[in-house]
């Protein structure tokens, strides 16, 4: 794995706390989310972490967080994660990254909410989705609109600029 993507994730924990925001994620103590977990906490930030009891072994759960939430299932999960967020921002990641942005993406979509969603574009990371849902729209299966629902960032000093806009 590129180093690229921990530093970039160490450095959104640390905006996080710098800005007085609240890290509201998975509660796992592993891969970037927790890097970008044990940089806020470090820094100072509130965290909330959720997370379903069939996942509390594998993704070795985080118990130092201000607040740990534990749930049925991974909808609920998501359902909880989303409600206590004011934006979503999606790191490099794999299957799980994707259904999550692709979730709140449709949400958006279909007017459930209006929450700003960023993609942290590490090194282009993203570019290839980026792409994708270009052809999504070039081949008629959605409006061109969508791509007004999200915005790809290069790096956290970026996203931290484009979230303090947003949330304003």
């Amino acid at each position: 794995m590129d180093p690229a993507y921990g530093r970039e994730a160490r450095a959104l924990g640390e905006t996080i706390a710098q800005n007085g925001w609240r890290l509201v994620y998975g509660a796992g103590d592993v891969g970037l989310m927790g890097e970008t977990a044990r940089a806020a906490i470090a820094a100072g930030a509130a965290t909330m972490g959720v997370i379903p009891t069939h996942l509390l072994n594998r993704e070795q759960g985080k118990r130092d967080l201000s607040q740990l939430v534990i749930t049925e299932d991974m909808h609920e999960r998501k359902k909880v994660m989303f409600m206590n967020s004011d934006a979503i921002v999606v790191l490099p990641g794999g299957a799980g990254s994707l259904d999550e942005f692709y979730e709140v993406l449709t949400w958006r979509q279909i007017g459930l909410h209006a929450k700003p969603i960023f993609l942290l574009n590490t090194n282009g990371y993203w570019n290839p989705l980026l792409a994708l849902n270009d052809h999504v729209i070039a081949q008629g299966f959605a409006e061109s609109t969508m791509r007004g629902y999200y915005s790809a960032v290069p790096d956290a000093a970026s996203l931290a600029a484009a979230l303090r806009a947003a949330l304003s």
